[in-house]
C-alpha cells in the first residue's frame, strides 16, 4: 500500500515536471512569435523614418533674398537639402561670366540655414551621368527647380530627364528680385552720379524686373531703386527662427547696412556668433544708410536687407530699422554684452 503510495506520487511529480517544462517551452515559442514580427515593424518604422533629401542647383551669382527663399521652399519639401553650385565655366558656357566667383558663391550658399549640404562644380543640365550620381551616391530623392524656366543653348530643358524619371518637383519663384535687376540697380547708381544736380537725381529712378517696361520713378527718400518687393509679415516670419535667447545667454549685437550681402558679410557675422550664444543683427534703414554712405545707397532696400541677414545660419534675430547710435537704453532692453559695426567687428 505504501509502495503504490509512492508510486503514484512519483508520478505525479513526473507529471508536473514535464507539464512545467512544455509550458516554459510554450511561452518561449510564444515570445518568439511574438517578437518576430515586432521586429519586422521596427525595421519598417525605420525604413519608413529614412530622410527624404532633395537636391537644388542653381549659379547663385550675386546671391539675394529670392535665392534664399527657394531654398527655404525646397527645404520644406524634405528633411534635408542638398545644393549644388554650377561652376565658372558651366556658368560662362550657358549665361555669360558670373559676377562672383565660386569660391564666394560657396560661401554664400554654405551660410544659408536652411542648406544641409552643398556640392561644388556642379553642371547646369541634369546630365543622364550625374543624376544617376545623384540618386545612388547622394541618396536623393526629388530634384527641385523653380517653375520658371531653364533652357539650355540649343533649347531644350535642363531637368527634362528628372521630369521624365518622375523624380522631379516644383517651387514658386520669388517675385520682384533678380540678380540681373540687382546689376541694373547698380548701373544705375553709376550713371546717376554723373548727372547735374539740376536733374536732381531722379531722372534715372526706372525698375527693372523681369522684362517689363522701364519706368521712370521718383527716388524714395532713402535712395533705395524701386522694386516689386513687398514686405509681409508672414515672409518675415517664415525667415525668421522664431525663438529667443535663453535666460543666462551672452548676447552678441552687431549692426550695418549689409547691402548687397556678400561673403565678407557673411564671415563678420560667423565670428560675431561665436563670440556669444546668441546674435542680434541691427538693419539701419535706408535713410540712415543714405545719409552715412552716400546718396544712392542704399542699393537694395530695408526689408529687402533684412531678410538676407535672416537668412544667415549664424544670425538669430535682427533688429529692423536699428538706430545709429547704440543708447543704454537699448542694452538694457535687448541685454546685450558684445557691440560692434559691420564692416569694424564686434568688441567688447
Amino acid at each position: 500500500m505504501i509502495s503504490e503510495g509512492k508510486e503514484q506520487s512519483a508520478r505525479i511529480l513526473a507529471t508536473c515536471l514535464i507539464a512545467g517544462a512544455v509550458m516554459v517551452a510554450g511561452f518561449s515559442l510564444l515570445t518568439l512569435y511574438l517578437a518576430a514580427p515586432n521586429d519586422r515593424w521596427l525595421q519598417w518604422t525605420r525604413k519608413k523614418k529614412k530622410p527624404v533629401r532633395v537636391y537644388m542647383d542653381g549659379c547663385f551669382d550675386m546671391m539675394h533674398y529670392g535665392h534664399c527663399n527657394a531654398l527655404r521652399q525646397a527645404r520644406a519639401l524634405g528633411d534635408q537639402l542638398v545644393v549644388g553650385v554650377v561652376s565658372d565655366a558651366e556658368i560662362i558656357a550657358n549665361k555669360g561670366p558670373p559676377v562672383t566667383p565660386l569660391h564666394e558663391r560657396m560661401i554664400m550658399v554654405n551660410a544659408v540655414k536652411w542648406v544641409d549640404e552643398v556640392i561644388s562644380d556642379a553642371p547646369y543640365a541634369i546630365t543622364k551621368d550625374f543624376m544617376k550620381k545623384l540618386f545612388d551616391e547622394y541618396n536623393i530623392d526629388y530634384i527641385i527647380h523653380g517653375d520658371d524656366p531653364c533652357v539650355l543653348p540649343d533649347g531644350t530643358d535642363a531637368y527634362e530627364l528628372a521630369k521624365k524619371a518622375g523624380r522631379y518637383k516644383q517651387i514658386k519663384r520669388t517675385e520682384g528680385v533678380s540678380s540681373t535687376d540687382i546689376v541694373g540697380r547698380m548701373l544705375l547708381c553709376v550713371r546717376e552720379r554723373s548727372i547735374s544736380d539740376s536733374h536732381n537725381h531722379s531722372s534715372l529712378q526706372r525698375q527693372f524686373s523681369h522684362g517689363h517696361n522701364q519706368k521712370v520713378e521718383e527716388r524714395g527718400s532713402g535712395g533705395t531703386r524701386v522694386s516689386h518687393f513687398l514686405p509681409t509679415s508672414r515672409r518675415i516670419v517664415q525667415f525668421s527662427n522664431g525663438k529667443g535667447p535663453g535666460p543666462d545667454a551672452r548676447i552678441i549685437y552687431i549692426d550695418g547696412a549689409f547691402d548687397l550681402f556678400h561673403a565678407g558679410h557673411v564671415e563678420i557675422l560667423r565670428i560675431a556668433r561665436g563670440l556669444g550664444d546668441f546674435l542680434l543683427v541691427g538693419i539701419h534703414n535706408d535713410q540712415t544708410v543714405s545719409a552715412k554712405r552716400g546718396a544712392h545707397r542704399p542699393i537694395m532696400n530695408l526689408h529687402e536687407r533684412s531678410l538676407s541677414v535672416l537668412a544667415c545660419r549664424y544670425v538669430d534675430e535682427v533688429i529692423i530699422g536699428a538706430p545709429w547710435e547704440v543708447s543704454k537704453d537699448m542694452l538694457l532692453h535687448k541685454s546685450a554684452r558684445c557691440i560692434g559695426h559691420e564692416g569694424i567687428g564686434a568688441g567688447v
